[in-house]
């Protein structure tokens, strides 16, 4: 496995189309890179909602006789990758509900951080959990509420969580798109025909052929039914944190995220990162895929030639199984393969988006160096990670993370790289378009900006003596 964040999720809805379950499917299709556990798709006929979720990938868990048990005009889906509970069909999303409120599922991409201590509360008040998703909370204070009517019953529900949410729900006669105040996770609105779309990234729009109308605001509370669009915004303004990391790494680059083009953010990124730290070098070679916008970025300021130096293999799927005793030591091998004629004798500028564990960045320079490169200078388009995220994204803790335990110096020796260098934070919010003070940086700064409970300080601890020879 690539040394990489893992992904958060994607939702997709679509209010008013007769092949409304056939095009959730192909949205969840072009969100696939932002959950590979599990798919789920959930329809509404207008009396009832039927769903269907299934543990892997969208083109492995639907066909067309599975799609056909999902009439109506109205739908919603959404891919996983969890962050919070564990990898079971049961924690698949849409979750659905049937209370004094109707019939309801909900499709969450994000983390509440105040998860666990609502779930205690409503578990001693007699709730009972069927999953261990922090999306299942929103469903039982949803149950509980006390409202008059399924817009009010799901704003005090949510008014009463904590962290990054953006939400699809579909009720047998809406579609209801909700995003955190702070803005950390993507929602974009679109419209194909008379009917209205929302998604987590407008590539899903571009798939169907929809066109993109705007963002779903932070805090903002949006009702799709037949008459049209309302908007509600009952929650309290907060600062803006969108995450920094979708324009990093999780968004696709043909997508526009928080208002910018993702691809003209991680060019900027590149360029950046050339004029910060140049390198005398004859070829820049990114680490595909994610790190191919940037190198081009950075080949555009230096002006050293890019070439693709390392091939990836695109089919290999989760259930790879690396031999144990007859072929050993696989790897990256099996997912990247190096150019000899374009890396033999050279000096590369090996340009990846980030660094993690650092285990597979070690593991490709070797590869390259035993392809006959004469230097790898690593440069990497963000700053140095240290500390895990709590906002919808899976991350490892604290001591796992090698910039967090040791110096550049240390991470270029382990690496084995001739030199190491990131890009500064000011670069990195330099490259966007928009306000900086609009982006949670809290992965490279430690600084958060909604406190997270008690018992999660254990992911921030440290070995308590650091191992400084690597």
């Amino acid at each position: 496995m690539l040394d990489k964040f893992k992904d958060e999720c994607g939702v997709f809805g679509i209010f008013g189309h007769r092949e409304a379950a056939n095009l959730v499917y192909l949205g969840l299709y072009a969100l696939q890179h932002r959950g590979q556990e599990s798919a789920g798709i959930a329809a509404s006929t207008g009396h009832t909602i039927n769903v269907l979720k299934v543990m892997g990938q969208v083109a492995d868990a639907f066909n067309e006789a599975a799609l056909a048990q999902l009439p109506g005009t109205n739908a919603i889906g959404h891919v996983r990758y969890s962050t919070a509970g564990e990898s079971r069909l049961v924690n698949a999303q849409p979750l659905v509900s049937d209370c004094v409120h109707g019939q309801i599922a909900i499709c969450h991409n994000g983390n509440l951080v105040n998860a666990r201590e609502l779930r205690d509360d409503l578990v001693r008040e007699g709730s009972i959990f069927q999953s261990t998703s922090d999306t299942e909370v929103f469903l039982h204070l949803y149950a509980r509420s006390k409202a008059d009517s399924v817009e009010s019953a799901l704003i005090e529900s949510i008014g009463q969580t904590r962290g990054a949410y953006s939400l699809a729900i579909l009720t047998n006669d809406r579609l209801i798109a909700v995003r955190d105040p702070h803005g950390f996770r993507p929602l974009a609105l679109g419209r194909l025909g008379d009917a209205f779309i929302v998604c987590s990234e407008t590539c899903a729009l571009d798939l169907i052929g929809a066109t993109y109308v705007r963002d779903v605001e932070p805090g903002e509370v949006l009702v799709i039914n037949a008459g049209g669009l309302r908007s509600i915004k009952p929650f309290r303004a907060q600062p803006l944190q969108h995450c920094i990391f979708e324009h990093v790494y999780f968004a696709r680059p043909d997508s526009y995220v928080f208002g910018d083009s993702v691809n003209e953010v991680r060019t900027n990124l590149g360029m950046r990162l050339a004029e910060e730290s140049p390198a005398d070098a004859d070829v820049v070679v990114p680490v595909p895929d994610s790190g191919v916008c940037a190198a081009i970025g950075y080949s555009e300021q230096s002006h050293i030639p890019l070439k693709m130096g390392l091939i990836r293999n695109h089919y290999i799927g989760r259930t790879f199984i690396e031999p144990q005793q007859s072929i050993r030591h696989f790897g990256v091998k099996v997912k990247l393969n190096p150019v000899r004629s374009i890396l033999a004798g050279k000096r590369v500028v090996l340009v990846d988006d980030s660094i993690v564990r650092g285990t597979t960045s070690r593991k490709i320079v070797k590869m390259i160096k035993a392809a006959g490169a004469r230097e790898v200078h690593v440069r990497i388009s963000c700053p140095p990670t240290i500390s895990p995220c709590f906002y919808g994204v899976d991350t490892p803790r604290r001591s796992e993370l090698i910039a967090a335990t040791h110096t550049i110096r240390e991470i270029e020796k382990f690496l084995g790289a001739d030199s190491l260098k990131y890009l500064s934070l000011d670069g990195l919010l330099s490259s966007v378009n928009g306000q900086r003070s609009n982006y949670c940086t809290s992965c490279y700064t430690g600084r958060y900006p909604i406190p997270f409970p008690r018992d999660d300080a254990s992911h921030l601890q440290l070995p308590l003596k650091l191992v400084k020879q690597v």
